[in-house]
């Protein structure tokens, strides 16, 4: 008997980096998987190693205002059942304070809170009447401290980690759980594309970065996927309004 069987789970942001490893790691336990995401190439791919009976892709803007309740009724309408959420779809930010543009602001939030947020009210409703579920939300290590250049960011995942508590306690009595898994720097395409951005006038910054992390090193997908499984399984029963940091030490020092 495994953690997920006979169990749905809805993940976003799944076909790379995160969200691809939480995929395989919860279809390996058992579970029945609803992917939305939007790149072609990196869909065909996790797709490839995937069971295809148990597995349904969603290509979707998941900043539509119509997408979280037309991705539930997908999950329901193949599968009849919704019994976990990972809110992982992120969008990234650097740049000055001062001189961002509001537009991009609301771009963030848009991606990284308000995205989640819909999601959260579209599977709790399923989830409640059902007698329970687990949502886990894919917050960051930013959200609960500063960061020069990533102040927007940072405040994007603040917000999902306070509604991560107040959900938690709220749906509560719906037998929902709620958590947050906060993943430090992690060698995702994300990550990737933000040193390839800033190498060329900071050529010590990965060197930097490792140095910062107690344990030396970056984290894997695979190690915020472990997270989120254990989050989203019955292992956590008595788990709800949780932050988990998969940081390698770097919030605790």
């Amino acid at each position: 008997m495994q953690r997920f069987d006979g169990k749905v789970a809805v993940i976003t942001g799944a076909t790379s980096g995160i969200g691809a490893e939480t995929a395989r790691r919860l279809a390996r336990e058992g579970a029945c998987l609803v992917l939305v995401g939007r790149r072609p190439a990196a869909r065909a791919a996790v797709l490839q190693e995937l069971d295809a009976a148990r597995t349904l892709y969603i290509s979707r803007d998941i900043t539509e205002a119509a997408a979280a309740p037309a991705i539930i009724d997908a999950a329901i309408t193949r599968f009849e059942r919704v019994d976990v959420l990972v809110n992982n779809a992120g969008r990234d930010h650097t740049g000055d304070l001062l001189s961002v543009r509001e537009e991009d602001v609301r771009a963030i939030f848009e991606t990284n809170f308000f995205a989640a947020f819909r999601l959260l009210q579209a599977a709790g409703l399923v989830m409640r009447e059902a007698g329970g579920g687990s949502i886990v939300n894919v917050t960051s290590r930013l959200a609960v401290i500063g960061f020069p250049t990533m102040s927007v960011y940072g405040a994007s995942k603040g917000a999902l980690l306070t509604l991560t508590r107040g959900a938690a306690v709220e749906l509560a009595p719906a037998g929902i759980r709620v958590n947050a898994v906060a993943p430090g720097l992690t060698a995702t395409p994300l990550y990737e594309a933000f040193v390839k951005r800033e190498l060329p006038s900071d050529p010590e910054l990965e060197a930097r970065a490792v140095a910062a992390i107690p344990l030396q090193r970056l984290g894997q997908p695979e190690d915020a996927a472990a997270a989120i499984a254990y989050l989203a399984s019955d292992d956590a029963a008595h788990v709800t309004g949780t932050s988990l940091a998969v940081d390698g030490g770097y919030t605790a020092a």
